[in-house]
């Protein structure tokens, strides 16, 4: 995947210049951030240790959304983008550490009131994506006509 020249060029530096920027908490968040490209090989090696299904749904998720964000020239954007996705790759790491466990967490109802018409819809999709994919006897009853299950 091909990152423009505004995500890959991004650096906690570049938040600086910018006069809008909160200062103490933007760059406290910088400072611990990675930048785009290496976040995306971090996320993508950390789906490594997921089922099939999951990894597979994971990268193509993560490679959409760096893509659909791929030319951003807010720095504060970009912090947030970054710093959300660093949260997930901590989080899908301290999973993997507890093999038996449950993943994941339940969504903070007040973080769905902040979301976009766009974003809830997405979520959605997501969620009937992963119901489909770990549900066998639904993926078959949505095969498309002129297709074998066998």
């Amino acid at each position: 995947m091909r990152l423009t020249r505004s995500l890959l060029g991004w650096a906690p530096s570049l938040v600086a210049r910018t006069a809008a920027a909160p200062s103490a908490q933007v760059h406290a968040a910088a400072d611990m951030l990675l930048p785009p490209k290496p976040l995306l090989r971090a996320l993508l090696r950390a789906h490594r240790q997921l089922p099939p299904e999951m990894r597979s749904l994971g990268d193509d998720y993560v490679k959409a959304e760096f893509r659909r964000h791929q030319h951003i020239d807010n720095p504060l954007h970009i912090v947030g983008f970054c710093s959300q996705w660093k949260m997930y790759l901590d989080a899908l790491l301290a999973d993997t550490k507890n093999p038996g466990g449950a993943r994941g967490a339940s969504l903070d109802p007040s973080l769905l009131d902040k979301f976009s018409d766009e974003q809830l819809y997405q979520l959605y999709e997501l969620k009937l994506a992963t119901e489909e994919a770990f549900d066998p006897a639904r993926a078959q009853a949505t095969m498309p006509s002129g297709t074998s299950s066998a």
